[in-house]
């Protein structure tokens, strides 16, 4: 379990966390929605050891996690898949997906691992040595999840999955999601699309400027008069 208590990060002085507190237990999907600027991106940072945090406690199954480097944290079984994809672009699907794994040393459960993410996405399999650049928004989305994958992680970390996508292809991407968490992958993600996000949350978080405000399950964030109104773009 990732247990995130009192937890602040400062840039430059402005505070862009400001003593969250966040419980992610195995085998969930947890989802943080709010507005750009809330400070989602920067609570995966901090998880995954890219921000330092000022203070407060980032514990995972009973090891501390701040001030330990990325790769470290990456050993624990933390994997990110970053906004914007962030594919190498010069480098084939296949290529990209080897990078997923680039601690790990059992060959063949890679190659094993490497079949599931073809079975999870079939367009990859397809396009296994064609150059990341050239693939579409969804394509790249799908590797970069499927790269995440790769490291075998115990909790797969999603910013902002559907953003620019179609919604087809986005429905595509949340139906994926669910098949991950089903394998035993626990999810925490952050998304601007509170809608999807929420229907298939287990338990929800709404960060605004850098601090928690409500919390519950996806269901009861998707009946909340508050959350409908400032997320939803339903009127109260």
């Amino acid at each position: 379990m990732l247990s995130i208590k009192d937890l602040h990060v400062s840039y430059g002085g402005i505070k862009a966390l400001r003593g969250i507190n966040v419980d992610v237990e195995d085998g969930k999907i947890v989802t943080l929605i709010g507005a750009n600027g809330a400070g989602k991106s920067t609570l995966l940072r901090t998880i995954s050891g890219l921000v330092k945090a000022e203070s407060g406690s980032i514990d995972f199954n009973g090891t501390e996690l701040t001030g330990l480097a990325v790769n470290k944290i990456c050993s624990q079984g933390i994997a990110l898949s970053p906004e914007g994809r962030r594919v190498f672009t010069d480098l084939s699907v296949e290529e990209n997906l080897k990078i997923g794994a680039y601690l790990r040393s059992d060959k063949k459960e890679i190659e094993k691992d490497m079949e599931w993410v073809y079975e999870l996405f079939p367009r990859l399999k397809e396009r296994s040595w064609q150059f990341a650049g050239t693939l579409s928004g969804g394509e790249q989305q799908m590797l970069a999840v499927g790269r995440a994958l790769m490291s075998r992680p115990k909790i797969l970390m999603l910013d902002e999955p559907s953003l620019g996508l179609a919604p087809l292809v986005v429905q595509q991407i949340f139906e994926i999601i669910k098949t991950i968490n089903k394998k035993g992958v626990t999810v925490l993600l952050i998304e601007q699309n509170a809608n999807m996000a929420l229907k298939i949350a287990d338990v929800a978080y709404v960060i605004e400027t850098g601090e928690i405000v409500l919390k519950g399950s996806g269901k009861e964030l998707l009946e909340n008069d508050t959350v409908k109104e400032a997320y939803l773009g339903k009127k109260k």
